[in-house]
């Protein structure tokens, strides 16, 4: 189950990122309020999985799966461009969360 909280983490990370970009600077007061439950919920599941999981095998999952989501979301919703140099150090950072994950033991 800790896991699935680690992807839920992960997942919320990727909403209040989402939708703090879209708040414009938190003048979008309906955007700025999700970005804060997103927050929220980011923090809480990251908590419910450390409970269970090492911090420093969860940390770098949560962060990389924000990472990894903010980028696909700019790309299809903000319709960010990258060089190809860069998709290869993000397919990078994808093989790492999943290494990490494999390699963990738990």
């Amino acid at each position: 189950m800790s896991w699935f909280y680690l992807l839920l983490a992960g997942l919320s990370e990727i909403l209040w990122s989402t939708t703090m970009k879209l708040s414009q600077g938190f003048t979008k007061i309906g955007w700025a309020v999700i970005t804060i439950i997103g927050l929220i919920g980011s923090m809480f599941f990251l908590l419910k999985a450390v409970k269970q999981l090492p911090f420093s095998l969860a940390y770098p999952i949560w962060t990389g799966i924000g990472a990894v989501g903010a980028v696909i979301v700019g790309v299809l919703l903000f319709h960010d461009k990258f060089p190809v140099s860069t998709w290869f150090f993000i397919v990078l950072l994808i093989i790492a969360i999943i290494g990490i994950k494999v390699t963990a033991g738990e």
